[in-house]
């Protein structure tokens, strides 16, 4: 997936700007899909207006420049659709986090402590904000992703819950 596809999706649900765009891609139920900055998106809608997949009318604001709210077209939702039928590339993990533990053995145990105990908090911010999404959801697909997302945060919580040992005992004596 790139950034056009993600525009394109997030338009498919309705009319939104680029910064509407990119705060979905960050903080909003898209974020857990693909990185997006403001430099791949604001391209991207010009380049798909140009060939007739997104249309944009001007909104005026008090006090403020105009802004620009983007809209798909029928063409637009067919190359989406489209694009849909392609096979995923499979998912990529990344993680700060997971280098800290892998180097764990060079650091202070109660730092070590530290940042578990900080993921764990993180984990269980995060499943809270969905599980209050899907109280919100009426949408069976949206319904599906956000439980997927509630399952894979617990996964990593328990894991941490009862394998944090592992790097808390270890001999930081080598370091």
């Amino acid at each position: 997936m790139n950034v056009r596809t993600l525009c394109l999706a997030i338009l498919y649900f309705g009319e939104v700007t680029g910064y509407e765009i990119k705060k979905l891609a960050e903080d909003g139920k898209f974020s857990y899909f693909i990185e997006a900055s403001f430099g791949a998106i604001y391209p991207a809608l010009t380049r798909m207006s140009k060939e007739g997949l997104v249309t944009w009318r001007s909104v005026e604001q008090e006090g403020k420049p105009s802004r620009k709210v983007y809209s798909i077209t029928p063409d637009g939702r067919k190359e989406f659709i489209s694009s849909l039928y392609t096979a995923p590339k499979p998912d990529r993990f990344k993680s700060e986090f997971l280098l800290m533990m892998l180097c764990s053995s060079a650091l202070d145990v109660e730092y070590v402590t530290k940042l578990i105990d900080s993921r764990v908090c993180e984990l269980e911010v995060e499943m809270n904000m969905m599980e209050k999404e899907l109280i919100d959801s009426s949408n069976p697909s949206e319904a599906f992703v956000i439980n997927y997302g509630i399952h894979m945060q617990k996964a990593s919580l328990e894991y941490l819950q009862n394998h944090r040992s592992l790097v808390e005992e270890q001999d930081f004596s080598n370091s």
